[in-house]
């Protein structure tokens, strides 16, 4: 497989510049020959949000992205199934509707009579457009994420599975390494043909819904997943083989052997790390035995990071409990704006805290209390 990256230096979503440096980045990674061909654009819409909150991938680079395929003789179609999924879904706060608009482009509803797919250990439901398209390009977010630290190519395709399909995989796939071990599952079975990273402003904290938008001033583009989370990575100051995900892959041989068998095409690497990006922590595995009577004993199992409801911030939309694919969560009977957790039930994916607009859910340690 190609293992070649290519890095642009990019500071301002200026829709020539950031059209020159995709057209760069797909003919130095060598992007599929897409004349006379359906393609199907795949951003990253975790929530449809304002474009300033960098919870999505950027409308600018979606319409370059499409913009450039255009010129090239395909025919475009945008797509993605955020985490919440209604069936009025267009991506209209995003400024994606828009880009589809103007482009004339169809939106797809992923929603939609979808498929099984048969995985290496399981089956699932993905988008019916997989198979009728000639192309797929992913379009991720460098984002932080509580469960698997970094948003990138091999987590934004999980956006093939429709609706809660994908919160469904949590409750199945229930700690770090056996979701990363389904993530890398999915790109087997389904991998796109060549993946964008909106790197220009990334969100660095709590991510990948609560974080701090901050400038990582780069776009990173392959048609290798793990190659190009491996600079995404560094881009974020993880060891790439922290990044679960990566780690997997690499494992397995699937798609590179080593992180040192990525080829560069870009400035120097020093230039594009954020050196004071704000991480989630890497906790490394656990020893067995403590796992053990963690699952037994309630109150060792509150020393892990978990969600912590802010009550004052709440608006009372029920959306984290919509997601709950444990059924760990209820509102409060009788007072206002008050989600309770079941904490015997939670399972740790941290859902809740990812659709919460409001700042209202906390991953963190809580060892008193409820």
């Amino acid at each position: 497989m190609n293992n070649r990256v290519a890095a642009r230096i990019c500071t301002e979503y200026i829709p020539e510049q950031v059209y020159e440096q995709i057209r760069q980045i797909y003919r130095s990674c060598e992007g599929p020959d897409v004349k006379g061909k359906k393609v199907l654009l795949k951003p990253n819409i975790l929530i449809d949000a304002d474009p300033a909150k960098c919870i999505s991938t950027h409308p600018v680079v979606v319409e370059a992205m499409a913009g450039f395929l255009i010129s090239e003789g395909a025919r475009v179609l945008i797509g993605d199934s955020p985490a919440l999924h209604r069936n009025s879904f267009r991506g209209e706060k995003s400024g994606i509707a828009d880009v589809c608009r103007r482009l004339g482009a169809e939106w797809v509803d992923f929603n939609k009579n979808p498929l099984d797919i048969s995985l290496r250990r399981s089956r699932i439901k993905m988008a019916r457009i997989i198979k009728d398209v000639d192309f797929i390009i992913s379009l991720p977010k460098l984002k932080t994420h509580e469960l698997v630290y970094l948003t990138g190519a091999v987590k934004n395709t999980l956006g093939l599975v429709p609706g809660f399909h994908k919160a469904k995989q949590h409750a199945i796939h229930y700690d770090r390494q056996r979701f990363a071990e389904f993530l890398v599952d999915l790109n087997e079975a389904v991998m796109p043909d060549f993946f964008l990273i909106d790197g220009i402003m990334g969100m660095e904290g709590p991510g990948p819904g609560q974080g701090m938008p901050v400038m990582t001033g780069v776009l990173l583009g392959s048609t290798n997943p793990a190659a190009v989370d491996i600079l995404a990575s560094e881009v974020a100051g993880y060891d790439p083989m922290d990044i679960p995900t990566t780690a997997v892959a690499v494992k397995r041989g699937l798609w590179l052997q080593d992180v040192s068998d990525v080829i560069y095409d870009g400035p120097d690497r020093e230039l594009l790390k954020k050196k004071d990006f704000k991480r989630i922590p890497v906790t490394g595995n656990e020893n067995i035995a403590f796992k053990f009577v963690k699952k037994r004993i309630p109150f060792i199992r509150k020393f892990d990071k978990r969600p912590v409801f802010i009550h004052s911030n709440c608006s009372g939309c029920g959306e984290c409990i919509s997601i709950c694919s444990s059924n760990a969560l209820t509102m409060h009977k009788s007072v206002k704006n008050h989600v309770i957790i079941n904490d015997s039930r939670c399972i740790r994916c941290f859902c809740c805290a990812e659709v919460c607009q409001y700042h209202a859910v906390e991953i963190r340690r809580k060892v008193f209390g409820v």
